[in-house]
């Protein structure tokens, strides 16, 4: 045992994915810069390596399954800030509402390796639908566990990169080492000149 919390390793997947996706399409990154909007050439590209660290294999974006994915995060967005903020019941409306949007339903699936795994499928068979309804089935399977608290946003001052807490106290408070070393010499550096 590593001492790690795990949640199913298909749920740790799909909620890494929409964390990845939250933090192509919204917010500041480590150093406090604001997001630029992709640009709608570089944005299928940009969503298929997100993707592809999920699945394992290269999807073929189009345009439209980028933009509609972008929507999405930016919906997920509101349900990690929701976490954030303590407003759970704010979460959960959000993604029930993605839940119906999406269709999303569970099915068992044959797993390569044998055996069966759960996944979630939309309401058709497109890529964005079928990636939408999987991280937002994750995300509220996440919420309605007692592992709720451990959807986080970065604490750093300059930064709301979004992550999912897989440490075994569930203390994490920052999306990166830099972000948490420049938090704390910043308070160092406050103290002494106080």
């Amino acid at each position: 045992m590593t001492g790690q919390v795990m949640f199913d390793s298909h749920l740790v997947t799909l909620i890494d994915v929409a964390a990845s996706l939250v933090n192509l399409h919204s917010g500041r990154d480590e150093r406090g810069r604001e997001r630029s909007q992709l640009d709608a050439a570089d944005a299928p590209a940009a969503t298929a390596a997100v993707l592809q660290r999920g699945g394992g294999r290269a999807p073929r974006v189009t345009a439209a399954d980028a933009a509609a994915l972008a929507e999405h995060a930016l919906q997920w967005r509101t349900v990690f800030d929701a976490v954030r903020d303590g407003d759970d019941a704010g979460a959960a409306r959000v993604l029930n509402r993605l839940l119906l949007e999406t269709g999303a339903r569970p099915q068992l699936d044959p797993h390569a390796s044998g055996g069966w795994h759960m996944h979630f499928h939309g309401s058709d068979d497109s890529l964005a639908v079928g990636w939408a309804a999987g991280c937002t089935a994750a995300l509220a399977l996440a919420l309605g566990s007692d592992l709720a608290g451990r959807m986080g946003t970065c604490a750093a001052e300059r930064c709301d990169v979004v992550f999912v807490d897989t440490s075994k106290n569930g203390s994490r408070r920052f999306c990166s080492t830099s972000c948490q070393n420049r938090t704390k010499t910043a308070a160092y550096r406050s103290r002494s000149a106080g």
